[in-house]
């Protein structure tokens, strides 16, 4: 029986917020020397609520929906960042996710010094970091630009730093959180045309993207995140039409 590359059982996850924020320290002074300190309230709001999907190995799947509904927290569920409140998540093989922008990466060191962090975080050791570094390299088109401090990078070559260690340490699963937000669209194609090679390898692929057409052209299976839970868990086609039908 082949079990599947991730699953979610019943998935529920808060965070806690702070609300009614002071105005300034003068007042939150004046309230504490008059003893009237008033401390922020902290109010738990629920993000995502019994949410239980299943991916199989070798399956592209794209995840959309509205912005805050709680997408990119169930990528981050599923890379270990967070944990669930109640429910359970499964996977099954090594993960390298690419989420948030520039996230894992150590600006003080230079763009190489993170390739060998990241690939460490992710589980590889340096032997298997330097058996594939100038692919990583190559593909990410930073050159000299390798050799500084990433503090001194933007968005776009954090993206492309990011995207290299995350598509050559064979990992079988691979996470994508917008990557095509930033960046030109040469280099956005060449990720596109990657992710698919990468996908006729057999990888696990999963993609956040508030592109249907990305969804529709490139994904077999479409998940639709709405009001804390799945609204629709198929078709690439049919979850990118009716995603579009949400903003008319």
């Amino acid at each position: 029986m082949t079990h599947a590359a991730i699953e979610l059982k019943g998935v529920r996850k808060t965070f806690k917020m702070r609300i009614e924020r002071q105005d300034s320290v003068k007042r939150m002074l004046a309230q504490i020397i008059t003893f009237n300190y008033k401390r922020s309230k902290v109010e738990t709001r629920e993000i995502l609520r019994n949410v239980s999907f299943r991916i199989m190995p070798g399956e592209f799947v794209g995840i959309m929906g509205r912005n805050g509904v709680g997408k990119s927290t169930i990528l981050k569920m599923i890379s270990g960042i967070y944990h669930p409140n109640e429910g359970a998540i499964h996977v099954h093989g090594r993960v390298a996710p690419l989420l948030e922008l520039g996230a894992g990466f150590n600006e003080e060191l230079t763009g190489l010094d993170n390739i060998f962090l990241n690939a460490a975080i992710l589980g590889y050791s340096r032997q298997q970091t330097q058996s594939r570094l100038q692919e990583v390299i190559e593909f990410s088109e930073l050159h000299d630009h390798i050799h500084r401090p990433v503090k001194n990078y933007s968005s776009g070559m954090l993206v492309r730093l990011g995207f290299s260690i995350a598509a050559h340490l064979d990992a079988p699963i691979l996470l994508f959180d917008e990557i095509l937000a930033v960046g030109d669209a040469g280099f956005q194609n060449k990720c596109l045309q990657k992710i698919r090679d990468l996908h006729a390898q057999g990888r696990t692929i999963v993609l956040i993207t508030h592109s249907a057409d990305e969804v529709e052209r490139h994904c077999q299976r479409c998940i639709l995140i709405d009001n804390g839970g799945v609204s629709f868990d198929g078709s690439a086609t049919e979850g990118a039409r009716r995603y579009r039908e949400m903003f008319q």
